[in-house]
């Protein structure tokens, strides 16, 4: 039997990973009321040395069983603890690099890490860190090294416009948590301590993306972010958000007058008073962005977007590094702009009434 698989990080390094446990006992949490402090999962890829051995593995059988309970699948409960990725579990940090770049992930509403696999072991063959976390009981299954399993707990809140702003700004306050902890004194991974402090980026998926501005908003270490097809809160005030922002999504939802989802980009748009693009994907489906869409293929249940979901995932991974490149990395020209050749599937849209360059704006688009 052929085993699905992740795609091949693109870049020069071989890719390392672990979990780390973290416990804010600042707070509770925020969701389950008898849970006196908030304790958080994460998963990191980063660069190593090592090139052979056994690779990580993509989710516990456990894992699998729930994320997958009560979905009209025909696949195994445990066919997601399957999946092959190309990590090395628990490898030490390449012993040669120093100031790395550190990109924050936060995975779609009841989405596990692991979906955004694809994307963090890509940015760290390109000498990048990347931390995805998991936001507890807000995804389906969250393993602590105990061997307690945290489910969803969210399914009888109502989704009105504040639970989604509680669910974005509360991803906030996990984000900069993460961040305290990764960079104080006595980080929770030995590698932490080559961590560029002034080199932090955030992306996310759906409501992950959407919670990007909010963390944003709350804490200016993060330099760049980018929003993958997830419609925002109105969060910006009016004095604008002046850091480097991308937005990534489907054409069909999230260009200029598909809707409300595309609406709210619209409303963003002339607040984002930094570098800015906004880009959509023909063919693409909401899960085509992380590793859901090109493992359906493989599991040979698609999820009907006319591009593969190799193929998006394959978009999402160069323009999201590439973004960073040009934004933590001071590059000299602009890689996301070079990449349209290559990626005829992608386009630039503009709401009305805005500068064409994509440049600097002030508020109202003056």
């Amino acid at each position: 039997m052929v085993l699905p698989t992740l795609p091949t990080p693109t870049g020069s390094h071989p890719v390392g990973t672990t979990s780390v446990y973290l416990e804010d006992v600042s707070r509770p949490d925020p969701w389950v009321e008898d849970v006196p402090t908030r304790e958080l999962m994460i998963s990191l890829w980063y660069p190593t040395a090592r090139v052979s051995g056994p690779r990580a593995r993509y989710l516990t059988r456990t894992e699998s069983e729930e994320i997958l309970a009560g979905k009209q699948v025909a696949i195994a409960a445990d066919a997601l603890s399957t999946v092959r990725t190309h990590a090395f579990p628990d490898a030490p940090l390449d012993p040669g690099l120093r100031e790395l770049p550190l990109i924050i992930l936060s995975p779609g509403f009841t989405r596990p890490r692991a979906t955004l696999t694809s994307v963090g072991e890509d940015l760290a063959s390109h000498g990048y860190v990347a931390a995805v976390i998991d936001h507890t009981y807000e995804t389906a299954a969250t393993t602590f090294p105990d061997g307690r399993v945290a489910a969803f707990a969210l399914g009888g809140f109502p989704r009105t416009p504040e639970f989604w702003r509680k669910v974005k700004t509360g991803r906030a306050r996990d984000a900069s948590f993460v961040l305290d902890r990764l960079l104080d004194s006595n980080p929770p991974w030995a590698g932490a301590a080559r961590l560029a402090a002034d080199r932090i980026g955030m992306a996310g998926h759906s409501a992950g993306g959407a919670a990007t501005i909010a963390a944003m908003l709350a804490d200016e270490r993060i330099r760049a972010g980018s929003n993958v097809d997830g419609s925002t809160d109105p969060l910006i005030p009016h004095t604008g958000l002046d850091r480097p922002f991308l937005f990534l999504g489907r054409d069909g939802q999230y260009a200029p007058g598909d809707g409300p989802a595309a609406a709210t980009w619209a409303r963003d748009w002339p607040l984002l008073t930094g570098w800015k693009r906004w880009l959509v994907v023909a063919g693409a489906k909401h899960h085509s962005f992380t590793d859901l869409g090109l493992l359906a293929d493989q599991f040979g249940m698609p999820l009907g977007s006319a591009t593969p979901g190799l193929r998006t995932m394959a978009i999402t991974r160069a323009y999201l590094r590439a973004f960073f490149d040009q934004h933590l990395r001071d590059a000299g020209r602009a890689p996301v702009d070079d990449l349209s050749a290559d990626h005829p599937e992608v386009r630039i849209c503009l709401p009305p009434d805005q500068p064409a360059d994509g440049g600097r704006v002030t508020p109202g688009g003056a």
